[in-house]
């Protein structure tokens, strides 16, 4: 389905708007620190959202990269410090994945997102997470239902709490739940349209050359409303209000008939969803016992300032969830002031090790899910230009750690503890796999001393992060040599393994991705 005229113009309108208030309410967004309050009887100062901390999200002309601007592209200065009462602190980075888009500002190279010096773009090759959304069904029920007893309980709420007798929920509707945010600066359809033009904006000389080479260009999205969504608002920004007439987004269903051949592996490796030790509810598992280790402070001080009311972790638990998830929707929440930075870094983490054992290295099933996008996505760099030069992919963020973890950047030496914060960890959700957050393998074709011909190089940009691979990293800007790349990728499928002997799959189950082409 295309857009309307109308909904583009309403579109445009709404992102004038939201520019317009973001420069009024805060016109020094991106220069000024977090203020900070401590609470009584704390070593730990409690952040108010009102002012993020040179806030990434309204991003600087030189974190888009226009190949036509003649400008050195500096680091932002923003320091992703995680130490306690740091003036840094920017609640955006600590919301688990749960908040609006930021960039990875972590390993990260410092030379900036522009090709190195004699290179350009050749290919570009994106999976992406769906916009900014409202909580899932399951999420959303724990929040309703907390917020119903608080109604009912009869209580005059103090302190931290005050707030709520005047505060409303942030959906109206159980149809908004699991889709895309519309509304507030980080609403999920106005984020994905503008990631539509921060691409068209980068990747400007190939837009050109797909539509020279190919009368429609493809992309690609797993069959869920929020992924379609998003894909279909990326459309509008990167190809225009008419993008039927020039690409054509073909729907991938997320059915475990599909064997190998999906962006949703986790929905068709049967062995995944049935091993409760190693699959996919070992996440669930192991943020059960990590939780306890830091929600009984905020927990006990709620409690304390608030006498009569009755909470459960799983409560506290919520209270956190709705202050990543109002804030996409509403742009900041006072739910957010009931936590200090100490409670937020605890949830942060929660959050880190649900997903690092549901879908990252703590999963023995996540590379070799992993490995399926990656093996496709390297046959098409070493077809070479005739391939195509573009090719977008849309799906949930379970789908794309596992390419994270198959090329073996974030992993530490040791899978992550469960009995406090490893604060020196790699593997971030926050920054790896914020709603809409984008994992995107450049090919780089670069002039080489000393060679007759244009080189091959493999660039990894993370959310707007240059990412090294690790033992892979000698080409200009810390980029991979093609054909070592795809030797990398070739041994990593011989570690993992064939995708249907691990995930129990018979032997006449689609082996591979084929439908990933022009």
């Amino acid at each position: 389905m295309a857009f309307s005229i109308q909904t583009i113009v309403i579109l445009c309108l709404s992102s004038t708007v939201a520019l317009i208030g973001v420069l009024f309410t805060r016109p020094h967004l991106l220069n000024t620190k977090l203020v900070c309050r401590q609470s009584e009887g704390s070593t730990q100062a409690n952040c108010s959202d009102s002012n993020f901390s040179k806030s990434p999200y309204q991003a600087s002309w030189t974190s888009w990269y226009h190949p036509s601007v003649d400008i050195k592209l500096q680091s932002s200065g923003y320091s992703a410090s995680v130490r306690t009462g740091s003036q840094n602190w920017n609640i955006l980075y600590h919301l688990g994945g749960a908040g609006p888009w930021v960039e990875k500002k972590i390993d990260v190279v410092e030379a900036g997102i522009a090709p190195p010096k004699g290179c350009e773009v050749e290919q570009v090759h994106m999976i992406a997470r769906h916009g900014e959304r409202y909580p899932t069904r399951r999420v959303g029920k724990r929040m309703r239902s907390l917020v119903r007893r608080m109604q009912e309980s009869g209580l005059v709420f103090q302190n931290e709490l005050a707030f709520f007798k005047d505060w409303e929920l942030f959906w109206t509707h159980d149809s908004q739940i699991a889709q895309l945010t519309s509304t507030g600066p980080f609403a999920g359809t106005l984020g994905a349209f503008t990631t539509g033009i921060r691409l068209r904006t980068r990747y400007s000389r190939l837009l050109s050359n797909t539509q020279s080479q190919f009368p429609i260009t493809r992309f690609w999205a797993s069959d869920s409303q929020r992924v379609i969504d998003t894909a279909r608002y990326f459309a509008s920004g990167f190809f225009g209000h008419d993008w039927h007439k020039i690409a054509e987004l073909e729907i991938i269903p997320e059915t475990s008939s599909m064997g190998a051949n999906t962006l949703t592996p986790g929905d068709t490796c049967l062995a995944y969803g049935e091993d409760a030790e190693e699959g996919h509810d070992s996440g669930d598992a192991m943020l059960a016992r990590f939780r306890p280790n830091y929600i009984e402070k905020p927990m006990k001080r709620i409690l304390a300032n608030n006498p009569g009311l009755d909470l459960t972790h799983d409560d506290v638990y919520a209270m956190q969830e709705m202050c990543a998830f109002e804030t996409t929707a509403r742009g900041s929440s006072p739910w957010c002031d009931v936590f200090t930075q100490d409670d937020m870094l605890g949830f942060d983490y929660a959050r880190d090790i649900q997903h690092y054992y549901r879908v990252g290295p703590g999963t023995k099933y996540s590379a070799v899910m992993g490995w399926l996008w990656l093996n496709a996505t390297t046959n098409l760099m070493l077809q070479g230009p005739e391939a195509g030069p573009l090719f977008f992919s849309f799906v949930h963020d379970g789908d794309i750690a596992p390419v994270i973890t198959a090329l073996g950047i974030l992993s530490d030496n040791e899978h992550l503890p469960i009995t406090h914060i490893k604060h020196d960890r790699r593997w971030r959700k926050s920054q790896i796999l914020p709603m809409g957050g984008r994992t995107i393998l450049e090919v780089l074709s670069c002039q080489v001393t000393g060679a007759s011909s244009p080189a091959k190089f493999v660039r990894l940009n993370i959310n707007d992060g240059i990412t090294a691979i690790p033992d892979c990293d000698t080409g200009p800007g810390k980029s991979c040599a093609l054909p070592e790349f795809a030797r990398k990728i070739k041994t990593t499928g011989q570690q993992v393994g064939d995708f249907r002997e691990k995930c129990g799959l018979s032997q006449d189950a689609a082996d591979r991705i084929t439908f990933l082409h022009q």
